[in-house]
């Protein structure tokens, strides 16, 4: 029964200590922000969906899982440095008989314990342990990343959410313009002003404008779909969202607008450069590790064992033993040779592959830093071709109204309405979306 007893304990205590965090890796906290957000809410903005999203998004929880593997791997490295313990027991029941002579039952059994202590191994357990703190910056860079991207992907689809709904509006409008002209030609067509051409091109029009609007409708429901998705919800969730007024704030960056500064403060702040730097520490210590698999290591040991077969002609017997080991692998097929001349490859690898991330990275910066720049202008211009494209429409009208002009000079008027407005919310819009490009490319969120 003792022995039971003893099997017993040392099982519960390797499971109280699997469940211990002794060396504090366990560092990185799950987000806990989308708690509090209501998305039966009105008025939601960009910051309660965002929440939402990096709570919810799958593949963000799958990134945090890798990123804890990671810290558990570095608590596997550094356990490293304290002493393994190993129990073994063994027990049988066993019988013999001999000729002229009664049967005798045996019920022998054993248990050992066994401590070994590394002392030194020349490297061998701080590079593996650099190595590991390497994959676990690494990983929370690459948690970083994903994050940002989430944000962006977030952000963009609620940009796209409040453009249909502009879009929507205007084509509601554009549809009131081209009813309005249909009104105006009808009425001069019952006086005998005009012909019924003209009545007919203004009503098909109107009929246009009419798909217009529900054609910008469905691109609506859409993106509202897309963006609930989004947040790992029912594409048919109802979302009330908080609409961007177009101000200077909303449009101008905030961390100013010379490329040079752009540049380098993406380089400082990528988590993509950050994660590749980390694989760059990672080769260093995978090379140092790597020799030291080939070197000689020292450790205390020590054993105790206990046997008895329960027979009183043979007594139990117990052994101890404590000394010191010297491992040394003089020769072990090259491999250490081949694992060194790989490490030092992936190391070089790394080197070049953060290289062509940085190039990368500032290519990205280049080319989301023009599309912003040229967006600024194209909104700019916007903005006066409606005042202009308004003031057109309201002269052409009144001309129209006193047979100044034909109606195709009229539909004409509307139509170029009808495409700076279109054209404004595309540019607002679209401005904005280039923002938030250039700030993922910047790594700023």
């Amino acid at each position: 029964m003792r022995k039971y007893i003893i099997i017993s304990a040392m099982l519960m205590l390797s499971i109280g200590v699997n469940g211990w965090d002794i060396f504090g890796v366990y560092k990185n906290e799950p987000p806990q922000e989308c708690s509090g957000v209501d998305i039966t809410a009105e008025d939601l903005t960009l910051e309660d969906l965002t929440a939402v999203a990096i709570c919810n998004n799958p593949a963000l929880s799958a990134d945090y899982m890798a990123l804890k593997a990671k810290e558990a791997a570095l608590g596997a490295a550094k356990s490293g440095y304290l002493p393994s313990i190993e129990v073994n027991g063994e027990g049988s029941l066993t019988g013999e008989m001999e000729e002229d002579k009664d049967s005798v039952q045996n019920e022998p059994y054993s248990a050992g314990v066994a401590l070994s202590w590394l002392i030194y191994d020349f490297g061998g357990r701080s590079s593996n342990i650099k190595l590991n703190k390497a994959y676990l910056t690494s990983a929370e860079h690459a948690y970083d990343a994903s994050l940002q991207e989430t944000v962006l992907k977030v952000h963009s689809a609620y940009l796209r959410v409040l453009g249909a709904q502009a879009s929507l509006e205007s084509a509601q409008s554009t549809m009131k313009t081209y009813r309005k002209s249909f009104e105006e030609s009808s009425k001069r067509y019952e006086l005998g002003m005009v012909s019924l051409v003209d009545k007919l091109q203004a009503k098909t029009t109107y009929e246009q404008s009419v798909l217009s609007v529900t054609e910008a409708e469905n691109t609506l429901k859409q993106n509202e779909g897309n963006l609930a998705v989004l947040l790992n919800l029912p594409p048919d969730t109802p979302l009330k969202l908080k609409k961007m007024s177009a101000d200077d704030a909303v449009i101008e960056l905030e961390s100013g607008n010379d490329i040079k500064e752009l540049m380098n403060f993406a380089l400082k702040n990528r988590p993509e450069i950050k994660q590749k730097q980390s694989d760059v520490d990672a080769g260093k210590a995978g090379i140092t590790s790597a020799r030291s698999s080939g070197l000689p290591s020292l450790s205390a040991v020590a054993q105790g064992s206990y046997d008895d077969n329960w027979k009183r002609d043979l007594p139990y017997k117990r052994g101890s033993s404590v000394g010191l080991k010297l491992s040394w692998p003089i020769f072990s097929g090259f491999n250490t040779s081949y694992s060194v001349s790989k490490a030092k490859y992936e190391y070089e690898q790394s080197k070049e592959s953060l290289e062509d991330t940085k190039i990368s990275v500032l290519n990205e910066v280049w080319s989301y830093y023009q599309n912003y720049n040229t967006a600024v202008k194209s909104y700019e211009i916007s903005k006066q071709i409606l005042a202009t494209a308004e003031e057109n429409e309201r002269v052409a009208f009144r001309y129209y109204e006193v047979g100044k002009i034909d109606i195709l000079n009229l539909l004409m008027a509307n139509s170029q309405l009808a495409d700076a407005r279109q054209g404004l919310v595309n540019a607002f819009y679209g401005l904005l979306i280039s923002k938030a490009d250039l700030y993922r490319a910047i790594g700023r969120f």
